[in-house]
């Protein structure tokens, strides 16, 4: 099963984007902010991180460079900060794609095809594949 580590505060969407990813059959695990998803990647070793930039205590970008100090898991940013210089920020520190929330309808493909790439650790993505391949859920801008 493919593991996918979603690093969000907002409890109203970490909720639905567990619920939709599960729905594929992704194992899911959240993290509330940059300290938990460090040590949950580091234990779980997830396929890909989900990851939003406003983080309480440690910005988004940080956990990027983080694990990137020792990882090459795929990162994809799911945060609804708009400025060019604050996305090429993120990518430069090593996330692997941007989205906004108007896009997350397009997470579970994106999710699919970094598996596909083989950058994780673990299963294929034909192991979580069904469906659409689209997370319904809130398109509420993120922090």
């Amino acid at each position: 099963m493919t593991r996918v580590l979603v690093v969000e505060d907002d409890p109203q969407l970490v909720r639905a984007l567990v619920i939709n990813l599960q729905a594929r059959r992704y194992g899911v695990d959240a993290a509330p902010d940059g300290a938990t998803a460090l040590r949950l990647a580091a234990a779980r070793r997830p396929d890909v991180v989900v990851l939003d930039l406003g983080l309480p205590a440690m910005d988004g970008t940080d956990v990027i460079k983080a694990l990137r100090g020792w990882t090459r898991v795929p990162i994809r940013v799911l945060s609804a900060r708009r400025a060019s210089d604050e996305k090429v920020a993120a990518l430069d520190a090593g996330a692997d794609d941007y989205m906004t929330p108007t896009m997350s309808v397009q997470l579970a493909g994106r999710l699919c095809g970094c598996c596909r790439q083989g950058y994780g650790w673990g299963a294929p993505c034909g192991s979580a594949a069904g469906g659409s391949g689209a997370v319904a859920g809130p398109t509420t801008p993120l922090r």
